[in-house]
């Protein structure tokens, strides 16, 4: 079992700490459990149920009617919400509910379905990455179990490469780009994603994956002269210095334009050497696509 803090569940539900304690104190669908030092932490089941009645009370329902609804209730409800916004939510959760129950077959049938609805590149646009996004800040928070990260992240990791392989442009792009990730960063998928998305635009894409010393992506630009390098940063190894590697950047290979997109992009508080580019959300990164 999962211990989240209420910071977790305010990230990943989007309701406030402060609202979550209110809902305890006046409704029983949340019990937490106490640590020693008497902080709060929720279990997977709590977890899932702050996901289900954030997403009613987002579409209408009021907290009071939903405290006296029964589990069928409230899921028999958000299964007969009409909104199309509701609905992309709605199977996120299903996802993070999934993954924290390490229902791996489950987990694979809903993206299956999805890509058989909405085709491979509004799953991934629509659901997928939305995903990686929430759970993005499990990763950096240390809430998920390794077993469960891996178990998720190799599935879609299948099933973007998958698209990769399949995606055919009919338009082709003048820009080649070299996308990477640096020493101590090994959380691919939103990297995969964007090859996914430049391929299918038409980009020439040189993709070195994760992992990667510096020096390597140093000579590789000397030798194939991109115009362009991309980084999607989920998370980053403890010892690792993003300041250090931005000065590095800038110092060796500042000619070439770097782009950042990510969790990490949105935490960097500190000045960004000329020659890179931050993407602090999805509209910016599609943002970038469309001026290519």
């Amino acid at each position: 079992m999962n211990a989240f803090t209420i910071r977790d569940l305010e990230k990943l539900s989007g309701v406030k700490a402060h609202t979550i304690r209110i809902w305890e104190q006046r409704y029983s669908f949340l019990r937490p459990q106490r640590t020693s030092t008497n902080i709060r932490y929720y279990s997977n089941e709590e977890l899932k149920t702050v996901l289900n009645i954030a997403l009613l009370n987002k579409y209408g329902f009021k907290i009071s009617h939903i405290d006296r609804m029964n589990k069928e209730e409230i899921n028999a409800r958000i299964l007969s919400l009409n909104d199309s916004q509701a609905q992309l939510e709605r199977i996120v959760h299903d996802m993070i509910a999934r993954m924290v129950d390490m229902d791996v077959d489950g987990f694979e049938a809903l993206i299956d379905q999805q890509v058989s609805t909405r085709g491979i590149e509004k799953t991934i646009t629509q659901i997928i990455f939305p995903f990686l996004e929430k759970v993005g800040i499990l990763w950096l928070t240390e809430r998920i179990n390794p077993a469960q990260e891996h178990l998720v992240t190799n599935l879609i990791r299948q099933k973007l490469i998958a698209g990769i392989e399949s995606t055919v442009s009919r338009i082709t792009l003048d820009k080649t780009l070299v996308l990477f990730l640096p020493e101590g960063e090994y959380h691919e998928l939103g990297l995969l994603y964007m090859h996914y998305l430049l391929k299918s635009r038409g980009a020439r894409v040189i993709y070195l994956g994760a992992n990667v010393p510096l020096k390597d992506v140093e000579y590789l630009v000397q030798v194939k002269k991109p115009d362009l390098m991309y980084i999607h940063m989920t998370s980053h190894a403890s010892g690792f210095n993003f300041e250090k590697f931005l000065a590095g950047i800038e110092q060796n290979l500042g000619h070439i334009p770097l782009v950042i997109s990510g969790p990490i992009t949105q935490q960097y508080k500190k000045q960004i050497p000329p020659s890179v580019l931050f993407k602090k959300s999805l509209s910016e990164v599609m943002e970038f696509l469309a001026s290519l």
